[in-house]
Order: C-alpha cells, then structure tokens, then sequence
C-alpha cells in the first residue's frame, strides 16, 4: 500500500467509527427515551396483583378490565376526552386564524407605530406564565367562567407571540411582485391572504397547527385552576385519578396510556412534518 494510500484509508476508518459511535449513542438515548412509555403501556394491561408479584413485565395475558374501569371512577374519562378535543379544536383554530391575521398585518400593511407595536408584542414572550395565570384567573373568574368550558379556551383563542412571529417571518418571505399582480387583478387584502400567502406558508401553518395542537393536550395547571373541579380534561383528571388511586397504578398507567394514544397517532401520521417542522424552528 502507497504512503499515499494510508491517510485515506485511516479517514474512511475514522468516518465509519464515528458513524458507528453515532448511531449508538442514538439508539441508546431512543431506548432511554421510549422505556418510560413502554412500561407505562405493559402496566396498563397487568392486573393490579400481576403487577404487585411480578414487577412490570409482559402481561400473560392481557387484560382491558383497567381501561373499562375507567368509566366507572369519580371523574368521567369520556366526557374529559370530550372536552380536550374541543378545546384542542377551538384553541387551535382561533390561534391559527388571528395568528395568521395579526402575521401578516405586521409583515405586509404599512400603519403608524407597526414595528413598535410588534416587538412590544414579541416581548411578552419574555414573561413567564405563571405570572399572568393568578391575573388571569382572577380574570375569568369575575366574568362568571369559572368551572366552564368558556374559561378553558377564552385566553388562548387570540393568537400567540410565537406563532405571530413565526409567521410574519414566513410571510415577509413572499416576494412582493405577487401581491402586486394580485393587486393589480384587483383583488382586496382578504383575497391575498387566503388566496396567496395562506397557500405559500403551508409547511409552516402545518407546524403551528402541530405544536398548537401538542401543547394544549397536554395543558394542565390552567385547566386544574379554571376547572374548579367541575370541568375535567385529561390531564386533570389523570392527576385526579392519580391522587384517588394512587396504590392502584395500572389504573393509572391505563388512564396515562389513553392520554398519550392520540397524540401518538397524530407523531405517526404527521411525522414527516413534525421533522420538517424542527429543521423550520432551529432555522427562525
């Protein structure tokens, strides 16, 4: 072998066990991360004496008995399940129809003050939430919300900092020749938003919709304050379960497991996205 040839044959060496070491320090923060998740689902379908003698492991056999139990506790899971979705749906729409709104007012119309006005905004970001959540529920709570689903969605129907900004950013992005032709084919500003910018800004809708939709499933410390405890969502009324039953914990891993279903079924379908969603977020 040349002298030449050595470096080059050391390099392909280094890349391989650099790769190597690579996917198995990824495979290893994989298994941290998907075990916690795994025990979880092998609980819920052990029976309680099962899991007391065995510890967890693979249930023989499996049994549904904890996830029909559910129905018949304190707290109503079907009607908790009923109410995340709706305040899921609601929330996420009115975020993203005034976020889209409010985006492109400060990315595309001209009015006094519009830079000022937007960093203002984009500050508040700054401000952590439990410092708004006592005003806030003091708030709701003199409008006559409180314990009511009103009180669930009503702050946070409005728009949010981040999806504002993110979206002004995306927008800004949109050569400017196309609102032109569009204008000068006399369409208005309503038309140039869900006729031109809403299409062209898809990917990033998409992601919003994504992390909007995540993150309020999983929501907790307003709905426990809001609720009263008259008005349950799911994670409020795991922790409920949690605190009940708390000796019985395939009861509570089963409540755990039909929590986290839906947004599992949602990672799997959308999972391209939520990918490309993170390479869109480190880039802003």
């Amino acid at each position: 072998m040349s002298a030449e040839a050595r470096p080059v044959g050391a390099n392909r060496g280094a890349r391989v066990l650099g790769a190597v070491g690579t996917y198995v320090v990824l495979i290893g923060a994989a298994l941290l991360t998907l075990t916690p998740f795994l025990l979880a689902i092998m609980a819920a379908f052990m029976e309680p004496r099962q899991l007391a003698s065995q510890g967890v492991s693979l249930p023989m056999p499996p049994t549904l008995d904890n996830f029909t139990a559910l129905g018949e506790r304190r707290v109503d899971f079907g009607e908790a399940a009923l109410v995340t979705v709706g305040v899921v749906l609601l929330v996420t729409a009115g975020q993203l129809l005034f976020s889209v709104m409010a985006a492109f007012a400060f990315a595309r119309l001209r009015f006094p003050g519009r830079n000022l006005l937007f960093w203002v905004f984009l500050a508040t970001l700054m401000v952590p939430q439990v410092v708004t959540v006592i005003p806030l529920y003091f708030m709701m709570s003199e409008a006559g919300f409180g314990g009511e689903f009103l009180g669930l969605v009503l702050p946070f129907m409005f728009g949010s900092p981040y999806a504002v900004f993110l979206l002004r950013e995306q927008f800004r992005q949109i050569p400017q020749e196309l609102i032109d032709a569009m204008r000068m084919d006399g369409a208005g500003t309503w038309s140039i938003l869900f006729g031109l910018v809403v299409p062209l800004s898809r990917s990033t809708i998409v992601t919003l919709l994504l992390i909007t939709v995540v993150s309020h499933w999983n929501n907790f410390m307003w709905p426990l304050m809001i609720g009263q405890n008259r008005i349950h969502v799911l994670t409020t009324a795991t922790a409920s379960l949690q605190e009940q039953y708390s000796n019985n914990i395939t009861l509570v891993m089963a409540a755990s497991v039909l929590a986290m279903l839906p947004l599992i079924v949602l990672f799997v379908i959308f999972q391209k996205q939520i990918v490309r969603s993170i390479r869109i977020s480190s880039f802003r």
